[in-house]
């Protein structure tokens, strides 16, 4: 890809042209075809809400979940929509049968929002949420994996694991940890916020009994989309958070799962009708091609930041481990003040991101995304750096 077919790219996207947009990662940005068919779904429940809801919805949801799961291969009455990752999360979190002495077992690297959401259901049960430390930079997949399987013991319920960690960025390699814990017969549950639209997934064999995903990171579509799959075997554990009128249901579908979790009552369906428009607009758009422009300028970047910030890589840089994202520590006394002068006086949207007390720049490479985007962003941090805001 060249500048001229990333500046095409940038045209299908509503971002503001005079801001150097390196925070996909975040909440994602919404395609332009796929934004304009959203408003055209609102326009048309605002128009007719009573056939809109009662007659068409149902249809217009299975159209959506077929699409994604074949998008994500796997059986379409085993995938529902929610809002956001973290609310499938706690679904998951609030019904998963522990005991008291129980533990659910996970790194301390995922996502505060989902720490929290296992800290409080496993403090209500009895249970335990163990974040295993991980030390950083990785090595290899062995050395995750030793790691990782050192903390399973007799006591792990379920494994809870970032198919890509959010603020290190890192994938973790969750079909050799799914396999681990098959052989044990512990159920894995992986959080795939980052990674629909950005890494292939395909849940038929990687093995995971439970998975969510955003739509609105990576998939681009609007705010508000996301998924949780549930393999089968598990699905009758888990309640949906608002009981309404999937229970019971008069009109009952084959699928108890998604009568329980789809049927919740008024709200606006119109972001998960989207997804089969994003999944069109990816494929017209050679979106293949485009990721591995994208992971390739991650790569062929990260030498320099490294050495800019003194730092080091946090993992081998290859596919294994980095896709779209790259994240480095940074030393600043202030994180949130350091992301608003980026922002403010430099015109570059880049989270600063917090780990405990670590601090680390996470930048993110869509298709729009070129090399004078990462310049901009090397010379304000060499600023800042001569200014005493970041040290090195």
């Amino acid at each position: 890809m060249e500048n001229k077919e990333a500046a095409l790219i940038k045209n299908e996207f509503l971002l503001k042209k005079d801001s150097t947009f390196l925070n996909f990662g975040s909440f994602g940005a919404c395609a332009r075809p796929v934004f304009e068919r959203y408003q055209r779904y609102q326009l048309e429940l605002e128009e007719e809400p009573v056939h809109f809801m009662m007659d068409k919805a149902s249809g217009y949801l299975k159209r959506s979940r077929e699409a994604l799961a074949n998008y994500i291969n796997c059986a379409a009455d085993d995938v529902v929509y929610v809002t956001n990752p973290s609310y499938g999360v706690n679904i998951i979190a609030k019904s998963f049968p522990l005991q008291p002495g129980d533990e659910v077992l996970t790194s301390n690297l995922e996502y505060g929002a989902c720490d929290r959401a296992w800290d409080y259901y496993c403090k209500k049960k009895g249970a335990t949420y163990r974040p295993l430390p991980i030390r950083l930079p990785l090595e290899s997949k062995d050395d995750f994996i030793n790691q990782f399987a050192a903390g399973i013991h007799p006591k792990t319920k379920l494994i809870f694991l970032s198919h890509i960690t959010s603020a290190t960025a890192l994938r973790f390699p969750i079909e050799e940890v799914c396999s681990l814990a098959k052989q044990k017969g512990i159920p894995v549950f992986i959080d795939g916020a980052h990674a629909p639209g950005q890494v292939p997934i395909d849940l038929a064999t990687l093995g995971a009994d439970m998975y969510t995903g955003a739509c609105h990171k990576w998939m681009m579509t609007p705010k508000g989309s996301s998924f949780l799959y549930v393999s089968k075997a598990w699905q009758h554990y888990f309640d949906p958070l608002l009981i309404s009128w999937g229970y019971e249901a008069v009109a009952a579908s084959a699928s108890r799962f998604l009568d329980y979790h789809e049927m919740q009552g008024t709200r606006d369906l119109s972001a998960f009708l989207t997804i089969p428009d994003a999944i069109e607009f990816m494929q017209k758009n050679n979106w293949p091609q485009v990721s591995r422009y994208c992971r390739d300028m991650v790569k062929q970047n990260a030498g320099r930041f490294c050495e800019l910030l003194q730092t080091k890589p946090l993992a081998p840089l290859t596919d294994d481990f980095i896709a779209q994202m790259l994240s480095l520590e940074i030393k600043t006394a202030n994180a949130m003040e350091l992301h608003d002068i980026l922002f403010r006086q430099y015109k570059i949207q880049v989270p600063i991101m917090q780990l405990g007390n670590r601090s680390f720049l996470r930048f993110s490479i869509q298709g729009f995304n070129t090399r004078q985007d990462l310049d901009k962003l090397y010379d304000a941090v060499k600023d800042l750096i001569s200014k005493g805001l970041i040290i090195t």
